[in-house]
């Protein structure tokens, strides 16, 4: 295969076990699993996507969903025997770094629903704007609901689609090889016990960061006291000189978690979930 012959390469890991409550199929995974991979696949529309799958203690019927919607000479699998969630994120670091098949990069995780055919208004958003370092399909409810999110976002329109500029997200963004390799180490802070919403804090150095922030947490919500503590902790080198990252995400969503409490707003995402069984 030549150097940079796909659109996109996808770091996807999967685990058979429910976490959490998700918003369908709460006691079977396979079917969960199923569904994402199915909305994944429709998202994509004609990209020429390379499908990194990481299947932890998976059984095999999960190689073979995979192989049901995409081309086998698209896919690679990597198999693990149950080493965790935070071990298969580095795995995926590791991984995306080290293929030659294109700049664009994907972390994908296993419980994310997508929109048919927009997953190309993200490749075309980080492709035509130079300040975009990440890209985030989805607009996390907490953008609207905690008090660490309160602050100046930048906001831009393209395609009809608008973005904006967001504090942090979870583990499933789109970046290119070049960043990546910029910022794996704090990507890598994760796996040492570091949260993703304190890496992403030490990433775009939002307000969260400053004095006032960190005593009103004290007030609202003894919670992200913690996360400020770990993202100082793990990140200090990248909060006091590292540069600043910029990460986007469309509003509405492109895509949404599947637990029941993290559904992205303003989208029918039930409706949408049943067209797609249906």
């Amino acid at each position: 295969m030549s150097k940079l012959s796909y659109d996109l390469v996808v770091a996807y890991r999967i685990y058979p076990a429910v976490s959490k409550t998700p918003l369908v199929f709460q006691d079977n995974k396979y079917k969960l699993a199923e569904l994402c991979v199915k909305s994944f696949k429709k998202s994509l529309g004609d990209l020429k996507v390379k499908l990194i799958v990481l299947l932890d203690n998976c059984p095999g019927e999960y190689k073979v969903l995979f192989e049901t919607h995409f081309d086998t000479k698209d896919l690679l699998f990597k198999e693990y025997q149950g080493i965790g969630n935070q071990a298969t994120f580095a795995q995926q670091i590791d991984l995306l770094l080290e293929q030659n098949d294109s700049e664009y990069i994907y972390f994908a995780e296993d419980d994310y629903f997508y929109l048919e055919n927009r997953f190309s208004d993200m490749i075309r958003f980080l492709k035509n704007n130079k300040d975009a370092d990440f890209v985030s399909p989805y607009d996390h409810p907490d953008n609207y609901s905690r008090f660490f999110h309160a602050h100046p976002h930048k906001i831009r329109v393209k395609d009809s689609v608008y973005w904006r500029t967001c504090q942090s997200t979870c583990l499933t963004f789109l970046t290119t090889k070049k960043v990546l390799k910029k910022t794996a180490k704090i990507f890598r802070t994760y796996v040492k016990g570091n949260h993703d919403f304190a890496v992403w804090a030490a990433l775009t150095k939002f307000a969260g960061l400053n004095a006032f922030s960190i005593i009103r947490s004290f007030v609202k919500e003894i919670y992200f006291l913690k996360l400020y503590a770990l993202t100082w902790l793990h990140g200090w080198w990248q909060v006091l000189f590292g540069r600043k990252y910029t990460l986007w995400a469309p509003v509405p969503s492109i895509a949404t978690h599947m637990q029941n409490d993290g559904i992205a707003p303003v989208v029918d995402w039930e409706n949408e979930i049943n067209r797609l069984i249906n």
